[in-house]
């Protein structure tokens, strides 16, 4: 595996031929960009979502092209404080044209997936996003190893149509 930087995938992010599929297994990530906004919105401050319009305006270009996006999120529930911001703050996203769903992680106790949160691209690329045990990413990985790249399309395959969209979710 070839670790590379936020640019690179940044890069791929924007540039991926057919689709993308990204499983999230986290309740918790401290991103940088996401962790005043969910500040503000714990606070029950106002948040014009304006920093979110473009990844929107990017995956809007997706959705014209007919690419695919899809993201489903394990979630432990009740949810964490996070998962509860990003159900509250997700409608953009998903009106943009990325289909997101979640999870309740006792429904996939019977389920094999990777460790680590990943991204497939085309069928073609695994990136692995690494993250500290406070949730801030301090890494990433990708590899094109056919093995590695089925066995990740294998665990969203088993998540994916159990996953409930985000619409429709009502977590306990």
């Amino acid at each position: 595996m070839d670790e590379i930087t936020d640019d690179e995938f940044q890069e791929l992010l924007k540039t991926f031929k057919r689709s993308s599929i990204h499983l999230e297994t986290r309740d918790a990530y401290g991103t940088e960009v996401e962790l005043p906004h969910m500040a503000q919105w714990a606070a029950g401050e106002p948040d014009d979502l304006e920093w979110l319009q473009d990844w929107c305006t990017t995956l809007r270009g997706h959705v014209a092209a007919g690419r695919t996006v899809k993201r489903a999120r394990i979630v432990s529930e009740p949810l964490s404080t996070y998962q509860r911001w990003t159900l509250a703050i997700g409608h953009p996203i998903v009106e943009a044209g990325e289909d997101v769903r979640f999870i309740p992680r006792r429904q996939v106790s019977e389920l094999c997936f990777p460790g680590n949160d990943y991204y497939v691209f085309d069928d073609e690329r695994v990136v692995f996003l690494h993250y500290s045990g406070e949730g801030l990413n301090n890494a990433l990985t990708t590899t094109t190893n056919p093995a590695t790249v089925e066995m990740c399309r294998k665990a969203f395959d088993q998540v994916w149509p159990l996953a409930t969209p985000y619409s429709e979710y009502k977590p306990e």
